[in-house]
């Protein structure tokens, strides 16, 4: 879209929610679901300054919670019961997204480009942008908002968080070419700037500082912005020693991703992530 029709949208939803007007609400919020769906609308988006939260896409998506009714689906493989605005998403062959059986649901209001494939049981929730030529493994999860850019590969049993309330709050982005190591978790807002290294079981969120080996500083999550992973960085799981009180006496440590290297320029998207950390 573009961003003319990005401006009257919102203009129309501030009419609407200064109205109350459930009906009208509820017909927004089908017209705004199907625009996330295509991709021709994003809870967040990157700007010259970095990425902005579209807070009223995240307001209408609550509508749906707030205005839909509970219903049971029986249509599918296996039947559920959920509000009747968010049906799991239909793919079809020209859709060009694999989705390999074994209990994978994609909910409603999500975009997943040409491409991408997505392997048993994974589940992705509303609201999240999937961009071309990502891989979502098994027991994968990404959460509601989450943003996936283009080549990106979630490996086994990672999940993804996903930040729908409050709505002011920066939803997990993960930008092109990163490759997350299996069971790892990225919560609470953080940013994965692209070509970046996320090793196997690391735990990235708000409250935990990521220790760069190369600069001798910790990054951290502050008021004005979320944890940001840099661009090219490469980061373990690692641990550093508690310095006071009765953990320093017996030898305790804290958990402590560390960010071990840098890829360079001819380091190849695919290229293992054992040889990355010899």
């Amino acid at each position: 879209m573009i961003m003319a029709d990005i401006v009257e949208l919102k203009r129309k939803y501030e009419a609407i929610a200064g109205s109350g007007d459930a009906e009208e609400s509820l017909a927004f919020f089908n017209t705004v679901r199907e625009l996330l769906e295509n991709g021709e609308l994003r809870v967040a988006s990157k700007s010259e300054t970095g990425w902005v939260v579209n807070l009223w896409v995240k307001n209408v998506i609550l509508w749906g919670f707030k205005y839909g009714v509970l219903r049971e689906y029986t249509d599918n493989p296996l039947s559920f019961h959920d509000k009747n605005t968010f049906p799991a998403r239909i793919f079809r062959p020209d859709d060009n997204v694999r989705i390999v059986p074994g209990g994978t649901s994609v909910r409603s209001g999500t975009y997943v480009a040409a491409g991408t494939v997505i392997m048993p049981p994974s589940y992705i929730n509303t609201g999240a942008y999937i961009d071309t030529g990502c891989m979502i493994d098994s027991h994968a999860l990404v959460g509601s908002c989450a943003q996936i850019g283009k080549n990106v590969h979630i490996s086994a049993g990672t999940q993804i968080g996903g930040v729908l309330e409050p709505v002011n709050a920066m939803p997990v982005i993960v930008e092109d070419n990163v490759f997350i190591g299996g069971n790892c978790g990225i919560y609470e807002g953080t940013i994965i700037e692209e070509r970046a290294v996320i090793g196997t079981g690391v735990i990235l969120n708000g409250s935990t500082p990521v220790f760069d080996n190369t600069t001798g500083e910790f990054l951290r999550k502050n008021d004005d912005s979320p944890l940001k992973v840099p661009a090219g960085a490469v980061v373990v799981a690692g641990s550093r020693p508690v310095r006071s009180g009765h953990g320093k006496e017996q030898g305790i440590h804290l958990y402590c991703p560390v960010i071990i290297k840098y890829r360079d320029q001819k380091t190849s998207a695919s290229t293992a992530l054992e040889e990355l950390l010899r």
